[in-house]
């Protein structure tokens, strides 16, 4: 397959989600010159309906501020002023705290928002078409030959684009990390996240909860109004017969878990569940090609860290490409792209055995394990520098950290 009739791209993402779509704004926006293409099969109308939210630490919402599509969110996203987590049994009646965390503490404001996805997603396609960038219809790249110079990729829909960097965007079952041989580690947790919108008679007072069951982690993320984000870990096999509950049962045991301090709580969007295990591809690089977000790395949700990840590597590779294109480089050279791998894999790394630890210290119900973790969450609480050190972490807006999560320009 030749590139002499396929459609041109500097560049060609593929996976319209929040990575995709942000990765195509910050390189319209920093080099208005570099032609993007973006493979989307995403319906708006389905984005809306989505039944998942997600927290955005504050380096992302610096980047979000930087690709100038966060006035158009801010009015949708909640801030996080405290969280809190627990250690206790499903039907415990008092949940005795033993850390709390500010996530503003030390940052230019919230150190996190929670937001549904469909309104990100719909803000950074309107201002990814409003740069210039192109977007095609399409549900994947079905393959792709190395022309040398290019790669020559065909879509599903039948499109062939040429492109001197590729980038799969495309989740965790990429298509085309598997067309690029890349291989993956990783594991099944046998849990599953089960996922919804609740409406609840108190209001929240921007409180996020993390309730650390037997069963695996229990979250409350506050939402704008009487509205919160669930985020319920089981065994998979619980999980399925969870969602599969007439609503009332179901409400039942989302109560017994959830408290008391919310009120009356009501499913207004969902449930839907999905299965928990953590990737690690075992390179983001190869030549004219590069992974980001859940293609290069999949991890527990435990933490609210998976989206934050995924925007580390939007901010890392956009930079690592912008200043390859202002000094006239290659942007699919190897060279240039190992940049981006070297810069991103400890970190993802850190952030991956992190949350495996954690998910596999608290979710079960053995006795000891429960003491000494327990005395463990005490201590950090106790500790303000620690503390602060793991926020900042949390806020993804260190001194190292890529220039637009510390809210400046490419």
């Amino acid at each position: 397959m030749s590139d002499v009739d396929a459609n041109r791209a500097d560049v060609v993402i593929a996976g319209g989600g929040q990575v995709g779509l942000a990765l195509a704004v910050a390189l319209r926006t920093a080099a208005p010159n570099l032609a993007v293409t973006v493979i989307d099969a995403g319906d708006p109308a389905a984005r809306k309906r989505a039944t998942r939210a997600s927290t955005i630490a504050a380096g992302g919402r610096h980047l979000l501020e930087r690709l100038g599509v966060w006035p158009e969110i801010a009015g949708e996203a909640e801030p996080v002023t405290s969280m809190t987590v627990t250690d206790s049994r499903t039907g415990d009646t008092v949940r005795p705290v033993f850390l709390t965390f500010d996530p503003g503490a030390g940052s230019d404001g919230p150190g996190a928002h929670v937001v549904a996805d469909g309104v990100v997603v719909d803000a950074l396609y309107r201002r990814a078409r409003a740069l210039g960038a192109e977007v095609r219809e399409a549900t994947r790249i079905d393959g792709y030959e190395d022309e040398g110079a290019r790669l020559v990729c065909r879509t599903d829909a039948g499109d062939r684009l040429a492109a001197r960097l590729v980038i799969a965007a495309d989740g965790r079952r990429s298509k085309l990390r598997e067309l690029a041989g890349i291989a993956t580690v990783g594991w099944s947790y046998g849990q599953s996240g089960i996922v919804a919108t609740l409406a609840h008679e108190h209001p929240h007072g921007g409180r996020a909860e993390e309730h650390f069951l037997p069963g695996g982690p229990f979250a409350l993320l506050p939402m704008k109004g009487l509205r919160s984000s669930l985020v319920w870990t089981e065994p998979t096999e619980l999980a399925e017969r969870l969602v599969a509950m007439r609503p009332l049962v179901l409400g039942d045991e989302l109560a017994r878990r959830a408290g008391r301090r919310l009120g009356r709580i009501e499913i207004v969007e969902g449930p839907r569940h999905f299965p928990l295990g953590l990737s690690l591809a075992r390179s983001f690089v190869a030549p004219r090609l590069a992974l980001a977000g859940d293609a290069a790395h999949g991890m527990h949700p435990l933490a609210g860290q998976g989206l934050n990840l995924g925007y580390r590597d939007v901010a890392a590779l956009a930079e690592t490409l912008v200043d390859a294109h202002r000094l006239g480089l290659d942007l699919g050279d190897l060279n240039v792209l190992e940049r981006y791998d070297r810069w991103r894999r400890f970190d993802t790394v850190e952030m991956l055995a992190v949350t495996d630890v954690l998910n596999r210290l608290f979710a079960n119900d053995n006795p000891a394990m429960r003491l000494i973790r327990d005395i463990g969450l005490g201590v950090v609480d106790r500790l303000p520098a620690v503390k602060e050190r793991l926020a900042a972490e949390a806020r993804g807006d260190t001194a190292t950290a890529p220039r637009l999560l510390r809210g400046m320009a490419l």
